[in-house]
């Protein structure tokens, strides 16, 4: 049995597309790993448990490479009552930021 190039075509496209799915799962369970341990720092509460990929894009990194950035969305509260967004940036597989619109106080 041989193998054709159109068929070695395929197996890599395919092989490509399982790893590019496998990081997305990894860069979305740090993303909200790191959401939650920002919410618990800024004595906020992250609503729902869960974070929403909003995009994806090319950013050039502090080492000068191309590398993935991935654009996450989060809802948290700060009193209980109200719901603000909040944003995660991943660049690869690592934390780039994380921001929340302006949000009230609990005093």
């Amino acid at each position: 049995m041989y193998i054709d190039l159109g068929d070695l075509v395929w197996l890599t496209l395919i092989s490509l597309g399982i790893l590019f799915w496998y990081r997305s799962l990894k860069a979305r369970e740090r993303a909200l790993s790191e959401a939650k341990r920002y919410c618990s720092q800024m004595d906020l509460q992250l609503l729902d448990q869960t974070i929403a990929l909003k995009g994806i894009g090319i950013k050039r990194g502090a080492d000068g490479w191309l590398k993935l950035v991935r654009l996450y969305q989060f809802e948290f509260s700060s009193t209980g009552d109200e719901r603000y967004l909040g944003r995660v940036s991943m660049l690869g597989q690592r934390l780039d930021r994380i921001e929340t619109d302006a949000h009230r106080l609990e005093g």
